[in-house]
């Protein structure tokens, strides 16, 4: 199957129910393994990067290798620019061949936030591309980035910040944190007011961590994709981790690769599955 667009995703998984998994990848290796564990979960989700990811090689690199990694699926898999830094990377990514945008300007004042999100959305519109934008902050590290504040989303300003950016998608800030080093506290409550006031689907961003539990009640209120990161990347580390700690002469590149593969698809397979069980 070809790469999706995110329009057709979600529809996808509104009618069938099923909460859509957005896995970070940095490399081949992620990639190719969480496209395979989609595959052996017979699940949808996104292939996600982020602009800080894209350092590493570039749009065009990084869509050739999900292209390669989803053509046996029988299941929908998008191609997800996740936190989007710049217009520029936006339209890098546009033309690549990614099939969903995030435009992340939740670090700007809110009427420089909308103006940048709402041009992004018409860029994207265009390509027939659906727009996540983000409204709060979220504690914890993000990429290179650490962010001490707990800045959650405002409920009253949710219905005019969706309509003016034009957003297909809104990430929201709930108590949920980036990285293993904080733990998540969700406010039910608080993601129940946003949905009540909000036209389109909500993201939650770092997933890693969150019990199964809190992302069912989180399904009955607007939320269609949750993203994690951290918990593939510990996979991947750990496979390299452990084999130079057993051996510090350990060479085998390959040997280990195709191992981290195994070990990410298997984390993959589980998260996405752990959240569609209810």
């Amino acid at each position: 199957m070809k790469l999706v667009n995110g329009f057709d995703l979600m529809e996808y998984a509104k009618k069938h129910n099923y909460g859509l998994p957005a896995f970070n990848t940095t490399n081949l290796e992620m990639t190719y393994a969480i496209a395979k564990g989609l595959m052996n979960a017979n699940l949808p989700g996104y292939i996600q990067i982020s602009s800080n990811n894209l350092r590493l090689s570039n749009p065009e690199i990084i869509a050739q290798i999900a292209r390669d990694a989803v053509k046996k699926s029988e299941v929908p898999i998008a191609l997800h620019l996740d936190h989007g830094k710049s217009f520029e990377d936006v339209k890098a990514c546009c033309e690549a061949g990614f099939t969903s945008i995030m435009i992340d300007m939740s670090a700007l004042p809110y009427e420089e936030n909308i103006r940048e999100s709402r041009r992004a959305a018409e860029y994207c519109h265009f390509y027939g591309l659906p727009v996540e934008v983000e409204l709060g902050a979220l504690r914890g590290k993000e990429e290179d980035v650490v962010n001490e504040a707990d800045c959650k989303t405002d409920p009253d300003m949710v219905a005019d910040y969706v309509e003016r950016t034009g957003c297909d998608l809104l990430a929201v800030s709930i108590g949920n944190v980036h990285g293993l080093c904080l733990n998540p506290e969700i406010d039910i409550p608080l993601l129940e007011k946003i949905n009540r006031v909000c036209k389109v689907p909500l993201v939650l961003h770092g997933g890693s961590g969150i019990p199964k539990e809190v992302i069912w009640e989180c399904k009955k209120y607007g939320l269609i994709k949750i993203n994690y990161g951290s918990d593939l990347r510990k996979e991947f580390i750990r496979t390299f981790g452990e084999a130079y700690e057993e051996n510090h002469n350990e060479h085998d590149v390959i040997h280990l690769s195709v191992d981290s593969v195994e070990n990410v698809s298997k984390k993959a397979q589980e998260l996405v599955t752990m959240i569609n069980e209810h």
